[in-house]
């Protein structure tokens, strides 16, 4: 159950952090600061204060690595079955020996009876 309101919690926490992401205004990093024809002589432009949504893109970064990892140590199961707690059947001992049943073919076909091996008549001794 925590693991579902967690990741529901994940799922808001990434959509706002695109959607503040997407509010901010560009820095002016077009192609002519690429290329030093910018205004600034600042590596990165004109440093200002911060806003309220570059705060919120910081607190949703945040939540958003946090909320990776609490995810990834929820959703370790550890050493179980894939099925869900069933546990595998057990085998039988392997010193018992298992009968031989016979195959369908053997069952259906006909039984021929070889005539009885006749044996040569003895001639009595002279």
């Amino acid at each position: 159950m925590l693991y579902y309101l967690v990741a529901a919690l994940y799922v808001v926490t990434c959509l706002v952090l695109m959607l503040v992401v997407l509010l901010q205004q560009g820095k002016g990093g077009d192609i002519a600061n690429a290329f030093g024809g910018g205004t600034s002589q600042a590596a990165f432009g004109a440093r200002s204060g911060a806003t309220v949504l570059s705060r919120a893109t910081t607190v949703c970064a945040v939540l958003f690595m946090l909320g990776a990892l609490l995810l990834g140590v929820l959703g370790q199961r550890g050493p179980g079955s894939v099925v869900g707690g069933s546990t595998p059947a057990s085998r039988p001992p392997q010193n018992r020996p298992v009968p031989v049943t016979p195959t369908p073919q053997q069952q259906t076909a006909p039984q021929q009876q070889s005539p009885p091996a006749q044996q040569p008549q003895q001639q009595p001794p002279k």
